[in-house]
């Protein structure tokens, strides 16, 4: 019989396994797909190097920097541009103007009152902020209401794929409620902020994100196995679980399952229909990612930043533009440029289009932006029906809920991004107190 079992080979399955096995304690990681990663996904192609979901990571805290001394991955790390400092997003004129103190004054982007309203946010009391107050609750309330359509809108819906009416700020965005409740404000939480800042690295590595899954996979040899689809879940009389996967099961103490909401309420359907509703009920939109490769002479824009956003006010489809050769670098041909862009997400329902028409519709709006002439010499679409979940109004009060009756089931845990943060590095941190909680 095994200890655990761990069933979802994504990078919250992946480092939960290998922290168990820093831990002395060996686990059996199966996994449905080929290979493991989930969305973590690098392909080389045409002299490109595309990230066809995550494309970067953020190191920052004690845990995230220090696996990747354990995985011995120090030296594949390549560190952001600096101009990754630079995003841009698009104004009323169509105009991509990058963000800063300097555009926030200047009224290329917010009106004389829209910034007079987003200077008063220091001078306005605390407010009542609940776990059922939206996003844009929290923004029209604290900041003002073009803060939220030109700035927060556009972050939200190219960073989340999310719709910031929907989405719960508590749950999304904690530390703005905590830096609201401890300060007062969110401009004296900033200043405060900077009397111990601290310095994330944005990073990805030679060979891509995927490289990260990888490494782990190689860590965990004869505890991994690929393409074993788990069919049905079953638990005895004595709290011990039984794991089927075609003609094989394995019984195992515990169970971790590590994948998205809605893969483990199917599991769970029969066991604990109550706790499979709950977890059915988040979503997730899909998103397309697009990936673009143009001659550096064909694009007149400096493409000397992070990227751009797109906000929805604007009336167009694409989310955003990540100038993905430019943030890190050999991700482009000699002489070539490569971009990623997003269409999607929950404000923009797919609903099964082509790829040739979302292709075809994000250069129809990107062209006129950047100055793109002729057609792309490298073009990919990688669908994801299921890309990001959704931490929308009573999310916190949901998880609650999954945890309560979770506590009720002997052996059963999950950890997944739709409890445990959207952020790589949130999924990874939470592994790890996972596996310091089983191992003891």
């Amino acid at each position: 019989m095994d200890k655990i079992i761990i069933i979802g080979g994504g990078l919250s399955g992946l480092a939960s396994a290998y922290f168990l096995q820093q831990q002395g304690v060996q686990s059996r990681l199966l996994e449905a797909a080929p290979q493991v990663g989930g969305n973590l996904l690098s392909i080389k192609e045409n002299g490109f190097l595309r990230d066809a979901g995550p494309n970067s990571l953020m190191l920052k805290g004690q845990v995230v920097p220090a696996l990747m001394d354990s995985l011995q991955l120090q030296q594949e790390i390549v560190e952001a541009n600096p101009l990754a400092k630079r995003r841009y997003i698009l104004n009323r004129k169509r105009q991509l103007v990058p963000l800063g103190p300097g555009v926030l004054s200047s009224g290329k982007l917010l009106s004389l009152q829209g910034r007079l309203r987003l200077l008063s946010e220091a001078f306005r009391g605390r407010g009542k902020s609940s776990a059922e107050e939206s996003i844009a609750g929290f923004v029209r309330r604290r900041l003002g209401p073009e803060v939220l359509t030109w700035l927060v809108d556009p972050f939200v819906s190219g960073v989340f794929a999310g719709d910031p009416e929907r989405l719960a700020v508590a749950a999304t965005f904690p530390r703005l409620v905590k830096m609201e409740q401890e300060h007062g404000s969110l401009f004296r939480a900033a200043l405060a902020g900077r009397k111990n800042p601290t310095k994330p690295r944005l990073v990805s590595f030679h060979n891509g994100l995927q490289a990260l899954p990888l490494r782990m996979a190689e860590r965990l040899e004869g505890l991994l196995q690929c393409n074993t689809p788990v069919d049905l879940l079953q638990q005895h009389e004595d709290g011990t679980w039984e794991v089927f996967s075609q003609q094989q099961s394995w019984r195992s103490e515990k169970i971790i399952l590590s994948l998205p909401a809605h893969k483990a309420a199917a599991l769970l359907a029969t066991l604990q229909p109550t706790l499979a509703a709950e977890l059915k009920a988040i979503s997730y939109p899909a998103v397309t990612t697009l990936s673009l490769g143009f001659p550096r002479s064909s694009v007149a824009h400096p493409l000397d930043g992070f990227g751009m956003l797109i906000p929805r006010t604007m009336g167009l489809e694409t989310l955003g533009v990540l100038f993905s050769s430019t943030l890190f670098p050999d991700r482009a041909a000699p002489e070539q440029v490569l971009m990623t862009a997003f269409i999607g997400g929950s404000q923009n329902p797919l609903r099964g289009r082509s790829d040739s028409d979302l292709l075809q519709t994000v250069l129809h709006e990107i062209r006129p932006i950047l100055g793109i002439a002729g057609e792309p010499s490298f073009s990919r679409c990688q669908n994801w029906p299921e890309a990001i979940p959704q931490y929308e109004l009573g999310h916190l009060a949901r998880l609650e809920r999954i945890a309560k009756i979770t506590r009720q089931i002997p052996g059963l845990y999950f950890r997944a991004n739709w409890s445990d943060g959207v952020a790589l590095g949130d999924c990874m941190e939470a592994a790890q107190q996972l596996s310091q909680k089983l191992a003891h």
